[in-house]
């Protein structure tokens, strides 16, 4: 077989992956995860069952794509939010609101990356390591931030000891506030109506104060 042919076969295969995991993108905002079935997917993507079970064994791993998917953008969120900063600490509060963004934008995504760690259990070996390799490049730009944060002096050394949990501490502290933001504010309680914005901006206030040098 040329290398021509190779390439086009491995670009055809390729394609009719993103085509599977775009139908069930589609299907699950429609329908709900539960209500879909590999059935639907296939219709949805043109495809026969039998051609869709070559590509992904079940609905999980087919759900599990989609948080590979999340995961990069995410990354290429953060990545772009440090390009258009300088310090550390602008980088950092920049990746918090690109996170905010996230959540605004691709609210699918954020609920599918909330997800991930629990799906990832149950991952055959090769998901298993595309989405550990995802989330640790995603992580790899915040603790990209948080050194260079400490070597042009924007972030405090006494504070920030360790930039791996440093980075935990910012991701776990941004996901949590949003997660807050998924409640209904119009409820009952100390949330009855309150801005989210505001709420972000003290957020993000907050944990600059507590890194900043």
């Amino acid at each position: 077989m040329s290398n021509d042919l190779k390439s086009r076969r491995e670009q055809e295969k390729q394609a009719r992956y993103q085509a599977i995991l775009d139908a069930a993108e589609q299907i699950f905002s429609s329908k709900g995860y539960e209500r879909t079935s590999m059935d639907d997917i296939a219709r949805q993507a043109r495809l026969s069952r039998a051609l869709l079970y070559v590509y992904f064994r079940d609905k999980a791993a087919i759900q599990r794509g989609i948080m590979l998917r999340a995961g990069e953008s995410l990354r290429q969120r953060f990545a772009a939010a440090c390009r258009e900063k300088n310090s550390g600490l602008e980088q950092i509060r920049a990746i918090g609101q690109a996170y905010y963004q996230f959540y605004l934008e691709e609210p699918d995504y954020f609920t599918a990356l909330t997800q991930a760690t629990t799906a990832m259990q149950d991952a055959d070996e090769v998901q298993a390591e595309q989405m550990l390799c995802g989330e640790s490049a995603t992580m790899e730009l915040m603790v990209a931030a948080i050194r260079r944060g400490l070597a042009d002096g924007s972030l405090s050394r006494q504070r920030v000891r360790d930039p791996l949990n440093t980075a935990l501490y910012l991701r776990g502290s941004f996901h949590g506030v949003i997660m807050l933001c998924q409640q209904k504010m119009n409820a009952e309680g100390p949330l009855a109506d309150y801005p989210r914005e505001q709420l972000i901006e003290h957020t993000m206030a907050m944990l600059m104060s507590s890194i900043a040098g």
